[in-house]
C-alpha cells in the first residue's frame, strides 16, 4: 500500500511540473486551459481516490511507517494545493477549475470531498487577498461556484459544511470587490455599492441558514453572475439525489424573492422550465419549477409573458401549468394584461420579411402569438385576483379582442372551433365584466356561431355595440374615452380603423342626439378620406344621416369641404357614397352657406363630369343641375357655373350609356330654363337632334355670352384626344360651331393651336369621325382665312361682327334631324329665314363734350354693364356723288340722306325702306368693354349731302 502511494507521488510530482512548464512559444490561452483542467482532473482522481490515512494505518502496525504516511499524504495534498494557487495567481480566471473540482466530487462521494473542500476554500482565500491589489477581476465562474457551495453549506458532514461556508465567504469578498471594480468603471453611474462593512458577515453565519446565503449572494453577485447561480440551482432540480433538489429548490426561490429583479435570460429559464415538465409531467419539483415562474413575472412580466406565448397554439396543458403560475400574484395583474395587450396588437398569420423589423419575439416568421394570448385570456380572466384589472382594462380588453375576431375571420385561421379564441376569451370577458346578459342576449342572436363567418363579422362587431347598449354596460364612459383615444392616435392598420367607425358609431347613436358632440364630429369629418374605402364610406354614411340638423353644427363648411375632397378618391364606390350624402346635406343647407361654396362645389362637379365610370358621370352631371336649380335667386353667380361644365354637359349627350345622356339633357334643360335661352324642346326625344341642339345652344352663347366662347373652345380642345369615339366626334362638331360663330374674337395663335388639335383626328380610325374633323378643318382654315395682320382691320372685323349677329344654320348634317316643320323650331326659323337681324348701333346726336350713354348688353342679347363713349368732332372721309346704294348685303343696305337715315331691306322679293332722324350725326357701334377700338372720330363716319351717299369701305357693315 505504502508503495503504490510514493509511485502515484512520483507520478503526481511529473505532472505537477509539466502543469507549471512555461510554453516556448505563443500559445492560445484557451487551449493552454483546456490542456491544464484535463491534467488537474487526472491528478484530481490520483490524488483524493487513495485511500484514507485511517484505512492505511490500520493495515500497517510500524509507527515509523505511520509518520511517514502522513509525511506523503500531507506532501501530495500540498503539491495539488500549490500547483493550484500557482495557477490562479496567474490568472483569476483559472478559480473555473474550483467549480470543476466541485462537480467531480459529486460525482464520485468516495473520493476526499472533506480534504478537496479544504482546498478550495484555501485557494479561494489565497484569491480573495489578491484581488484587494487588482484593478479589475475576470472570474466569470463565480455564480456556478456559488451555487455548488451553497448547497455543500448544508451538507450532512459538519466538515464539509464548515469548510463550504468559509469557501462562500470568501468568494463572495472576491464578488464584492469585482462588482466594486464594474460600477466605477461605469461612467455616469450615480449607484454606490454598500461600504465593507455593510455587507460583512462571518462564515458561520452561512452555515445551514438558506436566508442569509440567499440574501448575500443576491446583493453581491452581478446579474450575469446571479443569473449563472439560479441557472444552476435550476438544473439540480432534476438531480437524482431528492435532498440535493430540495435543498437547490429551496435556495433558488428565497434567491428570487429577494433578488428576481437581478436575473436576467429570463425567456431561458422559462424556456428550460417547460422543457423539464413536457419531458417530465410529473416531476417531483413541479411545483417549485411553477414558483420560479411566478417570481420571474412578479419581476419580469413581459420577458415571461412573451416566452410563454412563442410556444404553438393550442397550449398544451403544461403551457397552461405554467399560465396559471404567471397569474397567481394580484400584484402583478395589470402588468400582465398590458403586456397581453400589447401582443394583440398584432395580427395572426401576419408574415416579417426583415428581421429587425419585428417588434415581438418570437422566432418563427408567421406570428400566432396574438391567438395564444386570446387563449391565455381565457386561463387568466376568471381568476379572481385579476378581477380588478379585468375591470381597469375592459375597454381595451373589448377592442383588442373585437379586432382579433375580424383578423380570425379574414385570415381563415378558424379551420377548427376549438381555434376561435378570441370568441371565446371574449365572451369569458363580458361574464367576468358583470355583463352575463349581454352574453345571453348575443347567444340567442346566434351572433357568436356566426362570427367565424367572414362576411358576417362587420354586422357581428355592430350587433355587439348595439347589444351592449341596449343593457346600458356600466364601462361605456370608459370604452367611449378609450375609443375616443384610438381614433385620435390613429390605429395600426387600416382594417382596424373599420371597427372603431363602427363600434364608436352605434354606442354615440344609442347614447346621444344628431348632432354629435364637436368632439366627434372632427373624427368622422377625417374619416370621410381614410385610406380604407369601407371607413370612408361608413363616416359618409352617418354624416348624411344627420343632414336634417346639418345647420345646427360648427364649421359646416369644413365639414363639406372634406367631403368634396372624396371626389378624388380612386374608389369608384366611395365617390358615389360622397355625392349622395352631399346632395342630401345640401338639400337642408342654408342658403347663406350654400351660395357661398356653390363655385367650389361646381369646380369639384366638373371632373367627375368626365370620370370613366358612367353612374359617376350621370349623378354627378344631374346633381349640377340640382345646383343650378337651388341657385336660381343668385343670377350673378348662375351664368359663370353654367358655363363652367357646359362643355362636358353638350359633347355626353353623344354617350353610350342611357342614364348619362339623360342626365345630360335634364341639367341642359335646367341650364336654358334659368338663362332664359331657346325652349327646350330640342333635348326631347320626339325632336332631339344633337347638331341642332348643339347650333341652338352656341347662338344663344354668341348673344348673351359671346366673352366666353374662347374658354369653351379651350375646354372642348381636351376632349378632341379622347379614347372614346363618341366624345371626339361631339367635340370635333361642338368646335367646329363655337369657332365659326367665334371666329372675329380668335387670334392667330389660336387658331394654330385649333389646327394642330384637329389635325391628328383627319385621321381617326372612325371613318365619320374623319369626315366631320375635315369640315371643322375647313372651317378653321376659311377663318384664317380672314384674319389679318394689320390691328386695325381685326378690330374692324370685330366691331361689325358684333353690329350684324346672324344665326347660322346646321353646317354638319350629322345624326339627320327629324321632321321638324311643326316644332317649334321648325317655325322660328321660317320666321328667321325671311327677314335680317340688324342688332348693336346706335344713333347719337352730335353736341360739344356730348357723351354717349349704352348697354352692350341692349345691342348684344343682354347680360353687359353700361359704359360711357364720348364723341369727337365729325370725320369728311366719305365723298358725295349720285349713283344708288352701295351694296352692303343683298338683304339691307343702308344711307344717310341730309337729316335722314334709310334702311332698305329686300323681304319675299319686294324693298322696303325705314327712315330715321339723324342730323349731324354719327353711327356708333356697340362695342365690347374689354376691346380697344379708336373714337368714333377716328372711325369711317357717314356724311351727308345734297343728293345720295355711298359708303367706300364695304367691308365697314359687313355681316357675319
Amino acid at each position: 500500500m505504502l508503495v503504490g502511494t510514493r509511485e502515484q507521488q512520483q507520478q503526481y510530482l511529473q505532472q505537477g511540473a509539466s502543469i507549471d512548464r512555461k510554453p516556448k512559444s505563443f500559445v492560445d490561452p484557451l487551449l493552454q486551459f483546456e490542456t491544464q483542467l484535463k491534467i488537474i482532473k487526472s491528478s484530481f482522481k490520483m490524488v483524493f481516490a487513495i485511500p484514507s490515512l485511517d484505512k492505511v494505518k490500520e493495515v500497517g502496525n510500524n509507527k515509523d511507517d505511520e509518520e511517514d504516511l502522513k509525511n506523503l499524504y500531507q506532501s501530495i495534498l500540498n503539491i495539488y494545493e500549490n500547483t493550484l494557487l500557482i495557477l490562479v495567481s496567474k490568472d483569476l480566471y483559472k478559480l473555473q477549475i474550483l467549480k470543476e473540482m466541485v462537480m467531480w466530487m459529486n460525482e464520485d462521494s468516495s473520493h476526499l470531498q472533506e480534504r478537496a473542500m479544504v482546498i478550495i476554500s484555501r485557494v479561494l482565500s489565497f484569491a480573495s487577498r489578491k484581488v484587494m491589489g487588482h484593478t479589475s477581476v475576470d472570474a466569470p465562474c463565480l455564480g456556478v461556484l456559488a451555487a455548488e457551495l451553497s448547497l455543500l453549506c448544508s451538507h450532512t458532514d459538519p466538515s464539509i459544511t464548515q469548510q463550504a461556508s468559509l469557501g462562500m465567504y470568501h468568494l463572495l469578498c472576491i464578488a464584492k470587490y469585482q462588482n466594486a471594480d464594474t460600477v466605477k468603471n461605469k461612467t455616469g453611474s450615480h449607484y454606490l455599492l454598500p461600504s465593507p462593512s455593510d455587507t460583512e458577515f462571518l462564515p458561520d453565519i452561512l452555515q445551514r441558514d438558506k436566508t442569509k446565503i440567499a440574501q448575500s449572494v443576491g446583493l453581491i453577485l452581478l446579474p450575469s453572475l446571479l443569473t449563472d447561480f439560479v441557472w444552476s440551482l435550476l438544473m439540480r432540480l432534476s438531480a437524482p439525489d431528492y435532498t440535493t433538489a430540495f435543498e437547490a429548490a429551496a435556495i433558488l426561490k428565497l434567491t428570487l424573492e429577494y433578488h428576481a429583479y437581478k436575473v436576467i435570460m429570463v425567456s431561458k429559464i422559462v424556456d428550460a422550465i417547460y422543457n423539464q415538465l413536457c419531458e417530465n409531467p410529473s416531476h417531483m419539483m413541479k411545483h417549485a419549477m411553477l414558483r420560479v415562474i411566478t417570481l420571474l413575472t412578479c419581476t419580469s412580466p413581459m420577458k415571461v409573458v412573451f416566452q410563454l406565448m412563442d410556444y404553438p397554439v393550442p397550449a398544451d396543458d403544461t403551457l397552461t401549468l405554467m399560465w396559471q403560475a404567471a397569474g397567481s400574484e394580484p400584484s402583478v395583474a395589470p402588468d400582465v394584461l398590458k403586456t397581453i395587450l400589447l401582443i394583440l396588437k398584432g395580427k395572426p398569420g401576419e408574415m416579417q420579411d426583415n428581421l429587425k423589423d419585428r417588434r415581438r419575439f418570437s422566432l418563427d416568421a408567421t406570428n400566432m402569438m396574438p391567438v395564444a394570448a386570446s387563449q391565455a385570456l381565457c386561463t387568466l380572466l376568471p381568476v379572481g385576483s385579476y378581477k380588478k384589472a379585468v375591470a381597469q382594462f375592459f375597454p381595451q380588453l373589448l377592442m383588442a379582442l373585437m379586432l382579433q375576431l375580424f383578423y380570425s375571420s379574414d385570415m381563415r385561421l378558424v379551420t377548427e372551433d376549438r381555434l376561435f379564441y378570441a370568441r371565446d376569451a371574449l365572451r369569458v370577458l363580458l361574464n367576468c365584466s358583470g355583463l352575463q346578459q349581454v352574453d345571453s342576449a348575443l347567444m340567442k342572436k346566434n351572433c357568436w356561431n356566426q362570427f367565424p363567418q367572414e362576411l358576417f363579422h362587420h354586422h357581428g362587431v355592430y350587433l355587439v355595440a348595439k347589444t351592449l347598449s341596449d343593457f346600458n354596460f356600466p364601462q361605456f364612459p370608459e370604452t367611449l374615452h378609450y375609443l375616443y383615444k384610438l381614433s385620435v392616435e390613429g390605429p395600426r392598420r387600416s382594417e382596424d380603423s373599420v371597427i372603431t367607425v363602427i363600434f364608436l358609431t352605434e354606442l354615440l347613436n344609442s347614447f346621444f342626439k344628431d348632432p354629435f358632440p364637436e368632439e366627434f364630429l372632427v373624427l368622422f369629418k377625417n374619416w370621410v378620406n381614410d385610406s380604407n374605402p369601407v371607413v370612408s364610406k361608413l363616416s359618409l354614411q352617418k354624416i348624411a344621416s344627420m343632414a336634417p340638423v346639418i345647420n345646427q353644427m360648427e364649421n359646416v363648411r369644413s365639414l363639406l369641404l372634406s367631403i368634396l375632397d372624396v371626389f378624388l378618391s380612386k374608389d369608384k364606390t366611395v365617390i358615389i357614397r360622397a355625392l349622395l350624402t352631399l346632395r342630401r346635406l345640401l338639400g337642408k343647407l342654408d342658403k347663406v352657406i350654400y351660395s357661398s361654396l356653390c363655385t367650389r362645389i361646381v369646380s369639384s362637379y366638373c371632373p367627375l363630369m368626365d370620370h370613366s365610370n358612367g353612374g359617376i358621370r350621370s349623378m354627378a352631371i344631374r346633381h349640377f343641375g340640382e345646383l343650378l336649380r337651388d341657385m336660381r335667386q343668385c343670377t350673378w353667380k348662375l351664368s359663370h357655373m353654367v358655363l363652367r361644365g357646359l362643355v362636358p354637359l353638350i359633347v355626353f349627350l353623344e354617350d353610350t350609356e342611357t342614364r348619362v345622356v339623360r342626365a345630360c339633357k335634364y341639367t341642359l334643360a335646367i341650364c336654358a330654363s334659368e338663362l332664359n335661352w331657346s325652349p327646350s324642346f330640342l333635348l326631347h326625344s320626339q325632336y332631339y337632334n344633337f347638331e341642332r341642339v348643339v347650333l341652338s345652344i352656341c347662338n344663344n352663347m354668341l348673344i348673351s355670352h359671346w366673352k366666353y366662347i374662347t374658354d369653351l373652345i379651350a375646354d372642348t380642345l381636351g376632349f378632341l384626344g379622347s379614347s372614346k369615339a363618341y366624345l371626339r366626334r361631339a367635340s370635333v362638331i361642338l368646335i367646329g360651331y363655337l369657332a365659326t360663330l367665334g371666329g372675329h374674337l380668335l387670334l392667330k395663335d389660336e387658331l394654330q393651336v385649333m389646327l394642330e388639335a384637329i389635325d391628328p383626328v383627319l385621321r381617326d380610325e372612325d371613318p365619320v369621325i374623319r369626315e366631320l374633323a375635315g369640315i371643322t378643318y375647313k372651317l378653321f382654315k376659311k377663318i384664317a382665312h380672314k384674319l389679318t395682320s394689320s390691328n386695325v382691320k381685326q378690330s374692324f372685323r370685330r366691331l361689325f361682327n358684333f353690329i350684324y349677329i346672324k344665326k347660322l344654320k346646321p353646317l354638319y348634317n350629322y345624326n339627320c334631324p327629324y321632321n321638324l316643320t311643326n316644332s317649334p323650331m321648325g317655325i322660328k326659323q321660317t320666321k328667321n329665314d325671311k327677314k335680317g337681324l340688324i342688332r348693336g348701333f346706335v344713333i347719337c346726336q352730335l353736341g360739344v363734350q356730348a357723351c354717349v350713354h349704352f348697354s352692350a348688353g341692349s345691342l348684344a342679347g343682354g347680360g353687359q354693364q353700361p359704359f360711357h363713349l364720348p364723341l369727337g368732332p365729325p370725320s369728311a372721309s366719305l365723298t358725295s356723288g349720285p349713283g344708288g346704294f352701295s351694296s352692303v348685303d343683298k338683304g339691307h343696305q343702308l344711307l344717310l340722306f341730309n337729316t335722314h337715315i334709310f334702311n332698305s331691306m329686300d323681304v319675299g322679293g319686294s324693298k322696303r325702306m325705314t327712315q330715321s332722324q339723324a342730323s349731324g350725326s354719327h353711327l356708333v357701334f356697340a362695342l365690347p368693354l374689354d376691346t380697344h377700338l379708336p373714337f368714333p372720330s377716328q372711325l369711317p363716319a357717314l356724311w351727308t349731302s345734297s343728293s345720295s351717299i355711298r359708303c367706300e369701305d364695304s367691308s365697314f357693315a359687313e355681316t357675319s
